[in-house]
């Protein structure tokens, strides 16, 4: 059993939440009881997902998506209504780390993506180090790359092939971050690996000379809050369940 506030300070510190310029609050969005026994992680602070915590009995809720997003419609109304009133009626706190836990560099996405697909980290690029790439042991066909992350992730990936095949240097970010593939090209990548396709994602490819494989935003970000999860469960005594909510997209 833990404090929740030695639980959430423990994590912001560890996340380094003050180094990142987000689009949402990272640390503690809603405060539920004092005391944290059991904690479910998952990815998106759905309908779903904090009935599913409740039913397992959760004092607080890990996700990497949560609310209060830049822009958001500030009312407590709707479906925003709903979702709060479910957290605290019952107490369940709810944690919420966006950016810093795509960067990690050991619970993160991005190295939880990278664990998956059998590739370890060269480097990490970009000012919020959000586009990390490697090197394989040995140059990777391109067919050999989508069946890996197809039996990795559970899904078939979009792939776009634009580049040279077998591929030797891949980027990869994890979510909505087609729009890195340019700097993917000015790397000299082969490959970059991400969540979404944009309809223009498709002529970058083709025309700057690298393949794209869009994975999944949901499909690519569920090992980072679990990974997390079970680190705190492991700190702090904790109770720990991952709970995915199926999502295509």
């Amino acid at each position: 059993m833990a404090a929740l506030r030695d639980l959430v300070g423990y994590s912001d510190r560890l996340l380094q939440v003050g180094e990142f310029k987000d689009y949402c609050p990272n640390g503690l969005q809603v405060e539920g009881r004092g005391e944290v026994q059991r904690l479910v992680s998952g990815v998106t602070a759905s309908r779903a997902l904090i009935e599913s915590a409740i039913e397992a009995g959760a004092d607080a809720l890990l996700v990497h998506h949560g609310y209060f997003w830049r822009g958001e419609d500030p009312a407590v109304v709707g479906m925003k209504r709903d979702r709060l009133a479910r957290l605290l009626g019952h107490g369940v706190s709810l944690l919420v780390y966006h950016l810093p836990l795509d960067a990690h560099p050991t619970y993160g996405n991005n190295a939880g993506l990278a664990a998956r697909l059998g590739l370890s980290v060269d480097d990490v690029l970009g000012e919020a180090g959000l586009l990390f790439y490697g090197t394989p042991a040995e140059p990777l066909p391109a067919a050999e790359l989508r069946a890996r992350i197809e039996q990795a992730l559970g899904r078939a990936p979009t792939h776009v092939a634009g580049g040279p095949d077998p591929i030797r240097r891949i980027g990869w970010c994890t979510g909505a971050a087609q729009g890195m593939i340019e700097q993917a090209a000015d790397a000299g990548l082969d490959a970059f690996v991400s969540g979404e396709i944009s309809e223009p994602t498709t002529h970058v490819a083709r025309e700057r000379g690298l393949h794209y494989f869009a994975a999944g935003h949901h499909a690519t970000e569920r090992e980072g809050v679990r990974l997390l999860g079970e680190h705190l469960a492991a700190c702090f005594d904790l109770a720990h369940r991952f709970i995915d909510i199926d999502n295509p997209a």
